[in-house]
């Protein structure tokens, strides 16, 4: 199997209730073929497809190929399925990888157990086949394989993705109770704002919300703010790929948007977040920030404008 020109099942997970959200943004990207359940999308796709949704999700988590579904009742049966996966044409046999999963399995009491057994069925797969073995660990930094296994179900797949999408890159200081970055992405994708009328941010915190309306405003995708991804360690991947996706997308970026964006917080330490946060994402010139509270937020008069804030719990 070579995931660079075999499709395949593609799962594009997303934290619950967003899939409407990532629906409409796969849409978006040229896919009329998908399932939507409640915490993702199911397509079909080789891996480049995966790098275009990496590359341009706002709602998602993880973008995942599927490499095999079987029957699996115990541990054992779990490495004699996946000792047969040809690795070898997938991972660099010198590399680096790691193991994440979700298992609901009566004969798995934790994760870290079903990581094992995932990692000794792919190193002596490799061994075997190119008298090397790759190295593994814990941190997300190289190719990532994944495995979801309840009763006996089981399906293993690459985490194209490695560090969750969901989290954007552009806040380097939280604030006090931060929203989710897809999660403010999705919830501004599901009113009906259109990207012209004013969008105010009282109580804005660390300025997530605002941040991420310059983001839709300015067509900047939050994947060009990061430069890693799982899918870069793949055996046979194309690096021309990437960067054509990476070209296209900067090329759409509009630097100059006629739009009103306002953030205000009652905390002036708040603001000086916000401030840091939106110039890490490149939108810190579309912002107006206002230190005062929420009744004294100065609002433009115009119509049409969307008023959106995720106030403190308690």
């Amino acid at each position: 199997m070579n995931p660079f020109v075999n499709p395949s099942k593609i799962i594009v997970t997303c934290h619950k209730w967003l899939a409407p959200s990532l629906a409409k943004e796969i849409e978006a990207l040229g896919y009329s073929r998908y399932h939507v359940f409640q915490t993702g999308v199911e397509l079909e796709g080789t891996m480049a497809d995966c790098i275009k949704l990496n590359l341009n999700l706002r709602c998602a988590s993880q973008v995942m190929y599927s490499l095999k579904a079987f029957i699996c009742n115990d541990p054992n049966e779990l490495y004699k399925n996946l000792v047969t996966i040809p690795w070898e044409n997938m991972l660099v046999p010198d590399g680096y990888f790691s193991v994440t999963s979700n298992v609901f399995h009566p004969t798995i009491q934790t994760n870290l157990f079903a990581n094992l057994r995932v990692k000794d069925a792919i190193v002596d797969r490799m061994r075997e086949t190119t008298q090397q073995r790759p190295s593994t660990g814990s941190e997300l930094s190289g190719a990532v394989v994944y495995l979801f296994w309840k009763k006996d179900e089981a399906e293993i797949f690459l985490d194209t993705s490695g560090e969750t999408l969901a989290k954007h890159g552009y806040r380097k200081l939280p604030g006090k109770a931060p929203m989710l970055e897809a999660l403010a992405a999705a919830t501004i994708l599901s009113t009906k704002w259109n990207k012209s009328t004013p969008f105010i941010n009282p109580m804005c915190g660390s300025g997530t919300l605002a941040i991420e309306a310059a983001l839709i405003a300015s067509n900047r995708v939050p994947g060009l703010m990061r430069s890693n991804y799982a899918f870069m360690y793949i055996k046979g991947y194309d690096k021309a790929i990437y960067e054509k996706e990476r070209a296209s997308l900067d090329a759409k970026i509009n630097h100059h948007p006629n739009i009103k964006i306002i953030a205000s917080d009652l905390s002036d330490k708040a603001i000086e977040i916000a401030k840091i946060n939106a110039a890490v994402a490149g939108v810190e010139q579309m912002i107006e920030f206002q230190v005062c509270d929420f009744e004294s937020t100065r609002l433009p008069e115009t119509e049409g404008s969307v008023i959106m804030f995720n106030p403190e719990y308690g």
